[in-house]
């Protein structure tokens, strides 16, 4: 295990992508107070909204509310999520409170690309020219590539390494005809198709041809797989990861109702404790903020964590 990082750095997104999915209507009082406490933890990176149609995420039309309400922690990031010049603009209204980072963001399944964005492989590829262009010209930094569904799809099904990689080529040429340079990729299973030798393969594929990068991974824990697929990750060296409290969230174009959303962050926080590895948060702090989630959203959430409590719980009542 010597390929082991000492530390992580967790980017939570329960509150966008959980309250994009929810059915709701759930307060913006609740969003915020979620927001507060999940940055009371010792996290560092909050994604805490989506600027998108209202009409097509409801769940999201308070964005400006929330964030205009939000009481920001100094040491604290707070992101949000767009898709268009509008939703762009309507970030940069509150860059004294979010950091405003741009993506060029692409899938590895043209099927999938098609389901979620009603474009081909190419009309994609284009419209992220278009985009980074865009974030350019605000001032905005773009320095990651994103690949959606890295490792399989239920549109198309299995997806190889060499097709991430031919992916990553198409971004990082966009990068280069913007003059902009990329320093993260990455990788999410977005519908839930990674296992332990697929995270490997990728990961070592994606590495031997842009060692200097940042991998990051964003796991979906469809098949309940994604801690044995971070545990892969941890192993291979990967030090980024996002995560959802509770396991809040889910992705509305999988084609498959009611899978789980991101790896649980109490989760991820627990199995890294377990393996000496740094997080910098509180996980007792954590698991009860997964708690409130569950309370706000009115359901049982997938964690398995925030009912049977943490280790270190049991082990001082132990001794």
């Amino acid at each position: 295990m010597s390929d082991l990082p000492q530390e992580i750095e967790i980017r939570e997104e329960g509150p966008r992508e959980g309250f994009q999915i929810e059915p709701g209507p759930i307060p913006s009082e609740a969003k915020i107070r979620l927001i507060e406490a999940l940055a009371g933890t010792g996290l560092h990176h909050i994604q805490v909204c989506s600027f998108v149609n209202p009409r097509l995420v409801p769940g999201w039309a308070d964005a400006e509310a929330v964030v205009a309400g939000l009481t920001a922690c100094p040491d604290v990031h707070y992101t949000a999520l767009w898709f268009n010049e509008t939703g762009l603009n309507r970030a940069l209204a509150f860059r004294d409170k979010l950091t405003i980072a741009g993506a060029i963001a692409l899938s590895a399944s043209e099927a999938f690309t098609r389901k979620n964005l009603n474009r081909s492989h190419a009309e994609n590829v284009a419209a992220m020219r278009k985009q980074t262009a865009l974030h350019l010209s605000h001032g905005v930094l773009v320095s990651r590539i994103g690949v959606m569904a890295a490792f399989g799809c239920n549109y198309q099904g299995d997806i190889t390494p060499l097709q991430v990689v031919r992916t990553l080529e198409d971004g990082f040429a966009i990068a280069a005809e913007a003059g902009t340079t990329i320093t993260e990729i990455s990788l999410a299973d977005t519908m839930g198709w990674a296992m332990p030798l697929r995270i490997e393969a990728a990961l070592g594929a994606v590495r031997e041809r842009w060692p200097d990068c940042r991998i990051a991974l964003h796991l979906h824990d469809t098949r309940g797989l994604a801690v044995a697929n971070a545990h892969a990750g941890l192993r291979m060296g990967i030090a980024r990861f996002d995560s959802t409290v509770g396991g809040l969230g889910g992705c509305p174009f999988a084609g498959q109702k009611g899978a789980a959303g991101n790896i649980c962050t109490e989760e991820l926080v627990l199995l890294c404790e377990e393996m000496g590895i740094r997080t910098g948060v509180d996980l007792d702090a954590l698991i009860e903020v997964g708690r409130m989630a569950e309370a706000i959203v009115g359901h049982q959430l997938p964690s398995e964590l925030i009912h049977a409590g943490s280790l270190d719980a049991f082990r001082r009542r132990a001794a």
